[in-house]
C-alpha cells in the first residue's frame, strides 16, 4: 500500500488598478530590531539609517507582525517534507545556526509552517531573520518612496516618458557617471545639446518642453541614445535600461533604441480569465512557432497557434524569450532590454493583441521572466551602463556567473529593487500578462548559484551563509507585490534545490510563490528510458518520484520541457523511437516494434505524469505530438540554419502520419482533466505499484487510473481496489484506435465493484488490462 499525503485545499487588464488595504500597525512590545539594510552607491535618503521603535505604521498590505518567540509548540506527526525526489528530512535539532538576534518583526504565521513540518524547527531563527529583512525593506519603501504602489510604478517616470501636453521627461540612474546627455534623431545626434540635471543618489533628470504646436520634441519611431561621460572622461553611447522598444537593422550587430509612443496604442477588449484552480500550461516560444524556416511573428502565434492551444485543452500559455535579447540562440535567457518586448517578432502592440486574443479564448498568459542574471552586452545591454562594472550588478567576480558568462544583480541595492519590481509591474499592467515563471531561481537563492553543488535534501543545505538572503528577500518582495496589487496573478519558481517553504506565503516566512516546477520528474523519465530495459522499470521508484513533493507546496509536473528539446538532448519521442521516426511514422508503412513501443509509452508517460505528478501540468510546444528531432537556433555552428528552430505543426494535420494519434490523446487527456479537475483535487491514493506485474493503480478526483507498463504481459480479471462502490466505465483508453492503439478493450464493458476489500480499499473490481496500456475508469453512478 502506498499513500500520498499532500492535501491542498474583473476588470480588463488595461484598466486594472491596485487594491490598497489599510495599514497594519505593529503591536505593542514588538520593537523593530536592526537588520541588514540596502546598500547605496550614494548617501541613503533621509530616514534610512534605521527603524524607530514604536509609532511607525507597518507597510500597507503586510500581515501584522507578532511578538514573542514565534512558534509555541508542535502537534501531530511530522508531515512529509520532501520535494521532487531531491529532498529528504533533515534530523530534528541537527542544526543550530549562530544567527543574529531576530527579536523584532516576526513572521505572523510561521508557527503554522513549523507545525506542518517540525523538522524545520531548528531553523526558526533563519525564517524570522528572512522575514525581518523583508519587512524592514518593505517598510523603508513605504517611508521613503510613498509606498510599494508608487515605487513599482517607476517605469512611468524612468527612461523617456511623454507628458499629455507633449513634453518629454527623462530620468536615469547612473551613479558612476560624471555627466549624462540625451541624443538622437530629434537633435541631429548632437551629444551635448540636452544635458541631464544631476539629482541625489546617482539619479539624473531632463525635461524637454513640447514644441509650439504642442507636438512631442521626440517623435514616435525616432532613434535615441543616452550619452554617459564616464569617470575617465570617455563618452559612452548607451540604451536606456528602461527602453520600451529596441530594434536591430539587418546590416548591424547591435540594437538601436527606438522611441515608442504611437498616436494610438492597442486597447485591450477582453477581460483576463479568472484565476485558475489548476494550470495546464503550454510552454511556448513565438519565434519557432511555425513550420517555416524563419522567425515567426506575434501575428502568426495569435491566429495560427492560439487556436491549436485552445483545441488541445490547455488553459495557460507560458511565453519564453519575450524580454528583448540580442542573441537569438540564447533562447531568451540573455536579456539585454528588460522593459522591451522582443522586436524580432513584431511590435509591442502586436504582443498586446496576442495576449488579448488569448484572454478572449479563456487562456491565461504567463511570462518567462529572467531576473536571475543579465547579458554581458554593454553596447545594447545593462552591463557597464554608467561606465563602471557595478551599477545594477555586483562588482568584481561576485557580479559574474561563471557558467552562464552573464552579470548578476545586486539585490541589496535600492535602485535594483526599483528596476526589477517595476519591470514586473509593467509587464502586468501594460501588456496584460497574468503572472510569471521566474527563471534561474536556484542561482538566485545561493551564493554558489548551484554550481558544482548537489542537493541531497538535508535541511542544512537550505540555511546558512551560503544562502543569498538579499536575493531571497527580493523574491519575497516580488511575490508580495504581485499578490497584493494583482491577486489574480500567478508566480512559478524554477528551483531545482527544493528549498523548503519557497511556495508558502510570505507571512509564514516563505518565498511567496504559488507553484514550483517538479524538475526531478523529467530527469527520472530520461534516466529510466536511457538506462533500463522495459522489464526492469521500477514501479515503486516511478511512483515515488511522481509523488515526492513538499506538503502543501504546489508543484507543476511535466514529462519534458524546452530543456529536453534543445540540441545535445533528446525529447521523449526521439529517445523512444529515434531514427525510425524518419521512416516509419506513416500509416502506410508497417507498424514496427520500435514505433509501436514509442507511441504507447509516450502516451502512458504523459498521462501518469499529468494525473499523479502534481497540482498543475506543463508541456513544451510540439512535444504533445512527439515532435521529431531537436531544437537548435541559428548560429555559426550550424551555418545560421533555421531548420531546427521551428515547430512542424503540419505533421499533426497529415492523416497519413502517426503524429496525429499522439496529438489526439494529448487533447482528450486535457479535456478529461478539464471535466474532472484531478489537478485541483487532493493527491492520489496509490493502491498498487506491483513490481513483477508492472502495474500501477491509483484514485484521484473520483477516477480510477490503471497503468500496465509490462512490455508483453496482459492481465485478464485483474483485481483493482476502489473506495467508491458502483458501476464503472472507460473514460480514457490509450489503446483506442484514434490514439494509435490496438483496440483490445470494449468500451461498452461495464465494471461493477464488489464489496471485496483490496489493497486497503473497501471495494474492488475486475478489469482486463492489456500490456503497455493505460485506462481511466469513471464511476457512472456519480457521473459528471
Amino acid at each position: 500500500m502506498f499513500r500520498c499525503f499532500e492535501f491542498s485545499t474583473d476588470t480588463p487588464l488595461c484598466q486594472r488598478s491596485p487594491l490598497l488595504s489599510p495599514p497594519f500597525p505593529p503591536p505593542p512590545g514588538a520593537p523593530l530590531a536592526p537588520v541588514p539594510l540596502l546598500r547605496f552607491s550614494q548617501p541613503p535618503p533621509a530616514g534610512w539609517e534605521g527603524e524607530e521603535e514604536g509609532g511607525k505604521e507597518a507597510p500597507r498590505g503586510l500581515p501584522q507582525p507578532v511578538g514573542g518567540s514565534g512558534r509555541q509548540g508542535v502537534r501531530g506527526p511530522p508531515a512529509p517534507a520532501v520535494y521532487s525526489g531531491r529532498a529528504r528530512r533533515g534530523p530534528a535539532g541537527a542544526h543550530k545556526m549562530a544567527a543574529a538576534n531576530t527579536q523584532g518583526p516576526r513572521a505572523p504565521k510561521l508557527p503554522q509552517l513549523l507545525e506542518r513540518d517540525p523538522y524545520l524547527a531548528p531553523f526558526e531563527q533563519d525564517f524570522q531573520r528572512r522575514y525581518a529583512l523583508f519587512y524592514n525593506r518593505l517598510k523603508s519603501i513605504e517611508e521613503n518612496e510613498g509606498g510599494l504602489d508608487k515605487f513599482s510604478k517607476s517605469y512611468k517616470t524612468f527612461g523617456v516618458n511623454q507628458f499629455v501636453d507633449g513634453g518629454v521627461y527623462c530620468k536615469e540612474w547612473a551613479p558612476g557617471a560624471e555627466a549624462v546627455f540625451l541624443t538622437g534623431d530629434f537633435n541631429g545626434w548632437n551629444p551635448f545639446s540636452h544635458p541631464y540635471k544631476k539629482m541625489e543618489y546617482g539619479k539624473w533628470e531632463l525635461f524637454i518642453p513640447p514644441g509650439q504646436d504642442g507636438y512631442s520634441p521626440v517623435p514616435h519611431g525616432s532613434k535615441l541614445k543616452v550619452v554617459i561621460r564616464a569617470q575617465n572622461g570617455e563618452l559612452l553611447y548607451r540604451i536606456s535600461p528602461w527602453a520600451r522598444y529596441v530594434v536591430r537593422d539587418q546590416d548591424k550587430v547591435n540594437y538601436d533604441w527606438v522611441h515608442w509612443n504611437p498616436p494610438q496604442s492597442y486597447i485591450c477588449k477582453h477581460r483576463s480569465p479568472e484565476r485558475l484552480k489548476s494550470l495546464r500550461i503550454y510552454e511556448s516560444h513565438v519565434g519557432i512557432a511555425s513550420p517555416e524556416g524563419k522567425i515567426a511573428s506575434y501575428k502568426n502565434f495569435t491566429y495560427n497557434v492560439l487556436p491549436r492551444i485552445k483545441d488541445l485543452g490547455y488553459n495557460c500559455v507560458q511565453l519564453m524569450a519575450i524580454m528583448e535579447h540580442a542573441y537569438y540562440a540564447s533562447f531568451g535567457y540573455q536579456v539585454t532590454s528588460f522593459f522591451a518586448a522582443s522586436s524580432r517578432y513584431g511590435t509591442p502592440d502586436d504582443l498586446k493583441e496576442m495576449i488579448d486574443v488569448a484572454h478572449s479564448m479563456g487562456i491565461t498568459v504567463l511570462l518567462d521572466v529572467v531576473h536571475s542574471h543579465a547579458s554581458k552586452n554593454s553596447e545594447d545591454g545593462l552591463n557597464k551602463f554608467d561606465g563602471t562594472d557595478s551599477c545594477f550588478f555586483h562588482s568584481g567576480p561576485k557580479g559574474t556567473h561563471q557558467l552562464w558568462d552573464s552579470r548578476l544583480f545586486d539585490y541589496s541595492n535600492w535602485e535594483v529593487l526599483r528596476f526589477l519590481l517595476s519591470n514586473l509591474r509593467m509587464w502586468i499592467e501594460d501588456y496584460g500578462f497574468d503572472g510569471f515563471r521566474f527563471d534561474g531561481v536556484t542561482s538566485m537563492l545561493y551564493h554558489h548559484h548551484g554550481i558544482g553543488t548537489g542537493f541531497s535534501g538535508d535541511y542544512n543545505e537550505y540555511f546558512g551563509l551560503h544562502v543569498d538572503e538579499d536575493a531571497l528577500c527580493y523574491l519575497m518582495l516580488a511575490n508580495h507585490m504581485v499578490n497584493f496589487l494583482h491577486p489574480e496573478c500567478i508566480t512559478i519558481a524554477e528551483d531545482v534545490s527544493g528549498m523548503p517553504a519557497l511556495c508558502r506565503p510570505v507571512a509564514e516566512g516563505g518565498g511567496g510563490f504559488d507553484y514550483r516546477l517538479a524538475m526531478a520528474i523529467p530527469d527520472k523519465w530520461i534516466q529510466i528510458i536511457k538506462e533500463l530495459k522495459d522489464e526492469d522499470w521500477n514501479m515503486g521508484n516511478i511512483v515515488y518520484t511522481l509523488t515526492n513533493r513538499r506538503y502543501e507546496e504546489k508543484c507543476i509536473a511535466y514529462a519534458e520541457s524546452h530543456d529536453q528539446a534543445l540540441v545535445g538532448d533528446k525529447t521523449l519521442a526521439f529517445r523512444l523511437m529515434d531514427a525510425e521516426m524518419y521512416t516509419n511514422m506513416s500509416v502506410l508503412s508497417p507498424l514496427t516494434p520500435v514505433i509501436d513501443r514509442g507511441i504507447q509509452l509516450h502516451k502512458m508517460i504523459r498521462l501518469i505524469t499529468h494525473a499523479l505528478g502534481g497540482d498543475s501540468y506543463l508541456n513544451f510546444m510540439g512535444n504533445e505530438f512527439g515532435h521529431p528531432e531537436w531544437l537548435d537556433f541559428p548560429r555559426k555552428g550550424n551555418n545560421e540554419s533555421y531548420h531546427y528552430a521551428r515547430r512542424q505543426f503540419n505533421l499533426t494535420d497529415d492523416h497519413l502520419l502517426r503524429y496525429r494519434f499522439l496529438n489526439a490523446f494529448d487533447r482528450d487527456m486535457n479535456k478529461s482533466e478539464e471535466r474532472f479537475g484531478w489537478l485541483a483535487s487532493p493527491p492520489a491514493f496509490v493502491s498498487e505499484k506491483h513490481e513483477s506485474n508492472k502495474v500501477i493503480a491509483f484514485e484521484r478526483a473520483g477516477l480510477v487510473f490503471i497503468f500496465n507498463f509490462h512490455p508483453y504481459q496482459s492481465y485478464v480479471d485483474y483485481r483493482v481496489g476502489v473506495e467508491t462502490p458502483g458501476k464503472y466505465k472507460i473514460l480514457l483508453d490509450s489503446d483506442a484506435s484514434e490514439y494509435g492503439g490496438h483496440q483490445r478493450l470494449d468500451h461498452n464493458t461495464e465494471y461493477f465493484s464488489e464489496e471485496y476489500p483490496h489493497n486497503y480499499r473497501h471495494n474492488s473490481l475486475m478489469v482486463y488490462i492489456p500490456s503497455r496500456v493505460a485506462i481511466v475508469l469513471q464511476n457512472t453512478d456519480n457521473a459528471k
